[in-house]
């Protein structure tokens, strides 16, 4: 998913579950492209203090598919765990090691990379920072684009059970733990679908998998092991996250800005993706060009990011598509513009997206 897992939508001072931040390093690794995927469902579970899940049915005992994405939620921001998180894509495989810990209004993570790459990823709310050895460079971002789904649901515009119904198929064990295991159905073609493996007594996420026609699994995330209640300590992460003594520290900053102010405009709009954040980043003194303009769309749980650039034949070449997984991407020239888009949708979809954006001006 990108369960919306991602996507720009601000982040609140309450936790966001830690496999998102996760699955969005290992996930990286995997496909080598710079968005966080949106994008899953353990990743960033939000919800507001006046909204509470709805009692299960009496005479069914089934959770509607709120209850179910607001359990999840809890769940991750009431407990201490570490891990290890492995990536399937396509034939690629990642992983990482993760430290969770929370208390109830201030979360903070750390992830390291065990394949590919040597990085270590360490998360305070919404400050992030991501420390590359190879090249003793650290990066520091505010990074807005964790946890989409649940800043949806807290409006009265939440479209999420239009969109997605909810079926409950059993239990199994995942990393050692019994687990309740739900599919988040699809009501049309749009989006895809998810399996999701939740800890029985606790509702933490502790397995994901995308699933494309007919059931087939695009993509998986799951720990391959996991403890709970784990003796991670929020003051070690701190002191570990401001220890940049002997790295380059960078600083992009970003601003906030909208299609239209940019002189873009989608003719058409695709069912259930609302426009959640847009921004650029500024430009340093030796950049040539205007900056790449990135906005995100989600639908609650699924996510696209479009990238407009200024167009370059030596760069950019053929326009083109791509799939890894569950995440496709098309670039496309428009004028003296490069789009790349890109998300964890079906590539009908991600078409609609490519073919409706157009200069306003």
């Amino acid at each position: 998913m990108t369960l919306a897992f991602a996507a720009d939508a601000p982040l609140s001072s309450r936790c966001r579950g830690g496999l998102g931040l996760a699955r969005e390093r290992t996930t990286r690794e995997v496909r080598r492209w710079s968005l966080a995927a949106l994008l899953a469902l353990a990743t960033g579970f939000v919800v507001p203090a006046q909204a509470q899940p709805t009692a299960p049915t009496a005479a069914t005992g089934s959770r509607t598919v709120n209850d179910w994405l607001m359990r999840m939620h809890d769940a991750s921001r009431q407990r201490a765990y570490m891990g290890t998180l492995v990536v399937t894509a396509g034939s690629n495989m990642s992983a990482s090691r993760i430290w969770h810990v929370c208390d109830g209004a201030q979360q903070m993570e750390r992830v390291d990379t065990l394949t590919g790459a040597a990085r270590s990823t360490i998360r305070r709310n919404n400050e992030v920072i991501t420390f590359v050895p190879e090249s003793r460079t650290a990066l520091v971002e505010k990074r807005e684009s964790l946890g989409l789904f649940p800043d949806l649901l807290r409006t009265p515009a939440n479209a999420i059970p239009e969109f997605y119904g909810v079926r409950e198929t059993g239990s199994e064990r995942v990393a050692g733990y019994l687990a309740d295991v739900v599919e988040i159905v699809p009501r049309d073609a749009l989006r895809f679908g998810y399996r999701v493996w939740s800890e029985k007594k606790t509702g933490l996420v502790v397995k994901l998998q995308t699933l494309g026609e007919q059931g087939a699994v695009l993509e998986q995330v799951a720990f391959s092991e996991l403890q709970m209640d784990a003796p991670v300590s929020m003051e070690k992460l701190s002191r570990q996250m401001n220890d940049t003594k002997g790295y380059d520290v960078q600083r992009p900053t970003m601003r906030k800005t909208s299609l239209e102010k940019e002189g873009w405009q989608l003719k058409l709009s695709v069912p259930g993706f609302l426009p959640m954040s847009c921004q650029t980043r500024e430009a340093s003194v030796a950049s040539a060009g205007p900056s790449p303009l990135q906005c995100v769309y989600s639908d609650g749980l699924a996510s696209v990011s479009l990238f407009v650039e200024t167009y370059d034949a030596q760069r950019h070449g053929a326009e083109k598509t791509a799939v890894t997984g569950a995440t496709h991407s098309i670039t496309r020239r428009i004028g003296n513009h490069w789009l790349t888009a890109m998300g964890e949708v079906p590539a009908s979809t991600l078409s609609r997206f490519a073919q409706a954006l157009e200069r306003a001006r």
